[in-house]
């Protein structure tokens, strides 16, 4: 899930949820609630701002190295079993 971090104008705070992309918070409340924080004395009917926070680029050789996959030398946990699965 994405994290977003959302800013409450009434106290200035600024708290960091996880939540899926399609869902809004709107509400100190509602952000309170789901970062599992008590809303002090801020209204819990008090807007929060969605801040735009910078997203990771990865180019697609970041990762690529010339080791195998797994120390085998076969894809890790290839056809229905791992042998690193304890």
């Amino acid at each position: 899930m994405p994290t977003y971090d959302y800013r409450c104008p009434s106290n200035g705070q600024v708290v960091e949820v996880f939540h899926g992309m399609n869902e809004e918070i709107l509400t100190w409340g509602a952000l309170c609630q789901l970062a599992g924080v008590s809303p002090g004395d801020t209204d819990v009917n008090a807007e929060v701002i969605k801040l735009a926070t910078g997203g990771n680029v990865v180019s697609s050789q970041a990762y690529r190295t010339n080791e195998p996959p797994c120390a085998t030398g076969k894809p890790c946990c290839g056809g229905g079993s791992c042998e690193f699965s304890g």
